[in-house]
């Protein structure tokens, strides 16, 4: 009687185990992959909540800073044949819209894109916009009158006191595409050999764009609102300024982060669920009050301070899909440009 006792302990014991491993170790189903072009400090808070609250284990690979974008997106490209990623966290759309038009994303419709404008996802779900920021100038507080064009660069006033980022990484490259796409390719030509003419510096990054027009060695300089917003956090002596808001101006481009789910993936469901939580309303505040200071998409969610809400914006009207073809058409005169 007491063998058979201690069997069945054993036996309660085992399922006991069992049920446990089930739910407290990850197993590969358990488990998903993301790429990240978002800041790695930014954005590796939000993968480990997300952690917390699913029991999903994330295994995250980052971008560099001075690859943003890129680097994610041609490993998506290099592993096609033999996806590795379950997702794509792009930082911005254009890239996300590279991977559809490469065969490389899946369509999925998440029920939290509900309320997130139409001009700022793919109709068929391919990507989805969340928390943006705006394209922005960043101006010295010393300098009177301020510039308020992307156009101000070619401006003889400003001749040798402007910096832009190197336009073969991050959004500037989405930058100068739009441009090619709403001008044109011959004045979009002209206009960058305008910045040459005038004698624009190329920095790094977007980032290191703002450090130089905040220690007041440059003027001005385009980034995105983010790094604007940090360095009035820091009482650095900057103003940022919407650019091209007249009536009959461009506007300001408007840089979402992008969601992707990428096709073949090995871990689809768990892909699904981590954007669900990417385009929540409940990660949009925590990436709009933290030190990321993005522009909530969702029209209930609060905008930070120093930010103007997304409505309140002229915004540029651009073709994301037809900024992606471009982008790609003209990265060889891009090279040549930032060479010479």
């Amino acid at each position: 009687m007491k063998k058979n006792l201690w069997v069945v302990l054993l036996v309660l014991a085992g399922v006991a185990a069992a049920a446990w491993w089930r739910f407290h170790v990850p197993s590969e189903t358990q488990s998903v992959v993301v790429y990240v072009s978002h800041d790695e400090v930014f954005s590796e808070p939000i993968l480990r909540d997300f952690e917390k609250e699913t029991g999903i284990r994330v295994r995250a690979v980052y971008d560099t800073e001075e690859t943003k974008s890129t680097g994610a997106m041609n490993r998506l490209m290099a592993e096609k044949n033999n996806p590795q990623a379950d997702v794509y966290w792009a930082n911005e759309p254009i890239r996300a819209e590279v991977l559809r038009q490469q065969h490389i994303a899946a369509p999925y419709l998440s029920l939290n894109a509900d309320g997130i404008p139409a001009r700022f996802r793919d109709p068929q779900g391919y990507w989805t916009g969340f928390a943006a920021r705006a394209r922005v100038l960043i101006v010295h507080k010393d300098e009177n009158p301020k510039p308020t064009s992307v156009f101000s660069y070619a401006d003889p006033r400003w001749r040798g006191r402007t910096v832009i980022a190197n336009p073969l990484f991050g959004t500037t490259t989405d930058q100068i595409a739009a441009l090619f796409v709403l001008l044109g390719d011959d004045r979009a030509r002209a206009f960058m050999q305008g910045l040459h003419e005038n004698g624009v510096k190329l920095s790094p990054s977007n980032g290191d764009s703002a450090d130089l027009v905040a220690r007041g060695q440059f003027a001005f300089s385009l980034v995105d609102s983010d790094d604007v917003v940090n360095r009035m956090k820091q009482h650095e002596p900057v103003t940022m300024i919407y650019p091209d808001q007249g009536a009959d101006e461009i506007g300001s481009l408007i840089v979402p982060n992008a969601a992707v789910l990428i096709a073949g993936s090995p871990h689809q469901d768990a892909g699904k669920k981590l954007i669900d939580y990417l385009l929540s309303k409940e990660t949009e505040r925590k990436l709009a009050f933290s030190d990321a200071a993005q522009i909530p998409l969702h029209p209930d969610v609060a905008t930070p301070p120093g930010l103007q809400p997304i409505e309140s914006i002229k915004i540029m009207t651009v073709d994301y899909a037809a900024i992606a073809t471009k982008l790609q058409a003209i990265q060889s005169f891009l090279k040549s440009w930032a060479e010479s």
